[in-house]
């Protein structure tokens, strides 16, 4: 590797832009953490009433989505937060990236890479994309409404398996691509007065460049529209999905490429150095996956988040009608397959709040005085329609015995 003579008191930045919150970890050369901060939606931005950080649609079944905004003030409180702790030094971080919630996505209006470019340091960021978006709302990875247009778009390619083939995943509810065509059907004006649209990662990724910043291959995979093999977007995919499709798009980029400098703005309010980099945001995931290091096929990780998800690596590309295949973010010879449940953390804390008084002390308590294995009675509460097994929101099931089969491409 080239040596880049890095100061020895350089910092590295790091964001996370999930459902509920925007985290940022501050590093030094030794990989120790100097500092960090987060905002949590609900509580710190209440203006935009969300609950865990979504508007749960009550008049379209499975829709839900996030205030695009919101994110953008997100980033305004925790930059300001860093500076007024005193703790953090901006002109000695010389990288700044992030990971996004998967599959969220951004719709910016027909000009508004103008006011990416001109943007005024004396004004908060909120302050300045009031205008910049066709639509307000941002589909994010829970929303289920777009089954008609998940079996559409794979029926136009030849069928699920066909589209798993090109693209790593058959149709999912909460891919890019089905909410894309959904937008396109249901609100046509809205697709056209789209000039670029944008994953979590790519969106605030373009807001520290000041222009559009590409989609990379990990995230982009998560989109039923980027061929997997060839990480290039996928013509067959594309005109199943939207007219034009390719240039709102943009380019792809690998996950580890410079997205390019730091934009004056954040050099003129924050005093970041003007030769900051900013890498390639991907996607929470991918990320996670970097971060542990995993590189042997066989290895499995397991993250309780939000969602629930399972990954590991493989070597090849087996097209499955379940689970998911995306490029390795630091491999280019391997890939990261994954199974996402959707039923996570909220529903966990749904059932501590109504049984346990909201008090995981009380919960262990009582988890203690069961009997062992309970009685071979084994609950599965989905407070939202599942992704896999594809069950829908408020099934309870009581089991005597349990068998889990975790299938994966190796």
């Amino acid at each position: 590797m080239e040596d880049m003579s890095l100061p020895k008191d350089a910092l590295f930045l790091g964001f996370d832009s999930s459902t509920q919150s925007l985290k940022a970890t501050v590093l030094d050369s030794n990989f120790c953490i100097v500092t960090s901060e987060i905002v949590n939606f609900d509580s710190e931005l209440p203006h935009y009433k969300t609950k865990d950080g979504v508007y749960r649609d009550p008049s379209v079944n499975g829709r839900i989505v996030s205030p695009t905004l919101m994110w953008i003030e997100a980033l305004d409180l925790i930059l300001q937060r860093l500076k007024d702790s005193k703790k953090l030094d901006f002109k000695k971080v010389v990288a700044v990236s992030g990971s996004g919630q998967q599959h969220g996505s951004v719709y910016w209006k027909k000009g508004s890479s103008g006011i990416l470019a001109s943007l005024d340091s004396k004004k908060r960021l909120v302050d300045q994309f009031g205008q910049a978006f066709s639509t307000k709302e941002s589909p994010v990875w829970m929303d289920s409404s777009t089954t008609q247009q998940c079996r559409a778009i794979e029926e136009a390619v030849g069928g699920a398996l066909e589209l798993s083939k090109l693209t790593g995943s058959r149709a999912y509810e909460r891919f890019t691509g089905p909410q894309i065509r959904r937008i396109f059907e249901t609100q046509p004006e809205v697709y056209h007065d789209t000039e670029r649209i944008s994953l979590v990662s790519s969106f605030v990724a373009s807001l520290l460049i000041g222009e559009y910043a590409c989609i990379d291959h990990t995230d982009g995979a998560g989109m039923n529209l980027m061929d997997i093999k060839e990480r290039i977007w996928s013509q067959k995919v594309l005109e199943a999905t939207a007219p034009g499709l390719e240039e709102k798009l943009g380019k792809l980029a690998p996950a580890h490429a410079v997205a390019g400098l730091i934009a004056p703005y954040f050099v003129e309010r924050f005093q970041f150095n003007k030769e900051c980099l900013v890498v390639q945001w991907s996607g929470d995931n991918p990320n996670s996956l970097a971060g542990l290091t995993i590189n042997t096929p066989g290895d499995l990780a397991i993250s309780l988040g939000t969602s629930d998800t399972v990954f590991g690596i493989t070597m090849d590309h087996k097209p499955s009608l379940e689970g998911h295949v995306f490029p390795n973010p630091v491999d280019t010879d391997s890939y990261m397959v994954m199974l996402c449940y959707k039923n996570g953390s909220l529903t966990r804390e749904d059932i501590r709040d109504r049984c346990a008084d909201k008090s995981w002390d009380i919960f262990n308590q009582s988890l203690k005085q069961a009997p062992k294995l309970n009685g071979w009675k084994i609950g599965f509460y989905y407070k939202d329609h599942e992704i896999l097994p594809p069950l829908p929101s408020k099934l309870r099931l009581l089991i005597r015995f349990l068998y889990i089969k975790v299938c994966f491409w190796y």
